[in-house]
């Protein structure tokens, strides 16, 4: 729960729903987890699952909210509300496939996590410059880097196809 609280906070925040909304979404979103808990294929996807159920719930409540006839100074709340937040499922998750990538690049033989290290540099170093910094000839720092990135795509297809797709 520690680790996606936040993902499910994120979303809500995105609503700007008031404390009381915000609780019950959070509460409901992990409800809905333990209930869906046997249909879930792929655990690696719980992240972007509960964003997604914690949404839909915020939709919810924003839909409840609207049929609620608001009367006065207050009927200016609900327009305010965006109810179109792609960018914040969008960022969760950029940062999820962030995570995986982080983590397949760490499982990587040590020489192999140079050479990749040393090529993503900004601005790009020259193979000569990489072949001086590691020791590596120039010839091989092309056939090495492919095999290193077919061992990333091979790790990240394993953990998450999203995140094989963002390698």
């Amino acid at each position: 729960m520690d680790g996606y609280s936040g993902v499910i906070w994120a979303v809500t925040r995105g609503f700007r729903l008031c404390d009381a909304d915000a609780n019950d979404v959070v509460q409901s979103t992990w409800l809905r987890l333990l209930e869906h808990l046997d249909s879930l294929n792929d655990p690696t996807r719980v992240g972007a699952w509960l964003a997604t159920t914690a949404r839909r719930e915020c939709l919810r409540t924003v839909a409840m909210a609207r049929r609620t006839r608001l009367v006065g100074d207050d009927e200016h709340l609900l327009e305010s509300v965006d109810l179109a937040q792609p960018e914040v499922d969008a960022r969760m998750i950029r940062a999820e496939q962030a995570t995986a990538v982080r983590r397949a690049v760490q499982s990587l033989p040590q020489r192999w996590r140079d050479l990749m290290l040393a090529l993503m540099a900004d601005p790009a170093p020259s193979y000569e410059e990489v072949s001086e910094r590691l020791g590596i000839p120039v010839g091989s720092i092309g056939p090495t880097r492919g095999r290193a990135l077919h061992r990333l795509h091979e790790l990240l297809e394993a953990v998450s196809p999203l995140a094989a797709a963002a390698s």
